[in-house]
């Protein structure tokens, strides 16, 4: 019987990917980061994993909104053992809090560096290292020369990098995913400010070989999808209003 047409595409997507960074890590067959159906955006239903993440961040709430979402991710990462290496040029993050993640704080190496070139220099021969989980920096530039380094070190130690960047200026990079976190009212029955689980409007605004979207998430010891509940709320606020 003949290959029919669609056969042969998701043949050619398939033997493509190797080719464009997506080499295929060991237990990443259907690996999710606890997104559940999200994983379908992501080539082979699988998140990517020995690849580049780039997050486009407005300004100090989104940063938070970004950490709290890679944590969350982070967390699934580590749970097959190994460190994560954290980068960034000021002590915003608070360790202890990261245990609301699942994640242990001694597990993560903290390292505070000033300069923007010290910062990639330390985030590529860290990401060359196969014993880590997952490197983060903070780092508000990125060349696609830059990011193109960062790609092809992670092809070869399929460690999993994350870049957060504050207004950033130049888009075109080699990095297999961009996103944008933004933070959304939570809700709790007590209707006191600032108290409950936190949610995220999570946009996948690029995946290579991929479908981007839009997505309401709430963490509460898990990522769970509230885009039904979050519709209901605009509209108790119009109503409101």
């Amino acid at each position: 019987m003949q290959n029919s047409k669609a056969d042969i595409i998701a043949q050619l997507q398939k033997d493509i990917l190797p080719l464009q960074g997506f080499k295929p890590v060991k237990g990443n067959v259907g690996f999710d980061a606890g997104l559940g159906f999200i994983k379908h955006a992501f080539p082979n239903a699988s998140f990517p994993l020995g690849a580049i993440h780039e997050f486009f961040c407005g300004g100090t709430e989104d940063v938070a909104a970004s950490i709290g979402f890679i944590a969350g991710v982070l967390s699934e990462i580590m749970k097959t053992g190994g460190v994560s290496i954290w980068i960034s040029s000021n002590q915003t993050i608070f360790p202890p809090a990261l245990k609301s993640f699942g994640i242990e704080p001694d597990k993560i190496i903290f390292i505070f560096l000033k300069s923007e070139k010290e910062i990639m220099w330390t985030m590529e021969e860290a990401l060359k290292c196969e014993g880590l989980a997952a490197v983060i920096a903070e780092t508000p530039e990125l060349s696609f020369t830059a990011s193109r380094r960062l790609q092809l070190a992670v092809e070869q130690s399929r460690v999993t990098g994350f870049i957060i960047r504050r207004n950033p200026k130049n888009l075109a990079t080699a990095c297999v995913t961009r996103w944008k976190i933004s933070s959304l009212p939570c809700d709790d029955e007590t209707d006191l400010p600032g108290v409950g689980f936190p949610r995220w409007n999570v946009e996948l605004l690029k995946v290579r070989n991929g479908t981007p979207g839009t997505w309401q998430l709430e963490w509460s010891g898990r990522f769970k999808h509230i885009s039904t509940v979050v519709s209901v709320l605009k509209q108790k606020q119009r109503k409101a209003g």
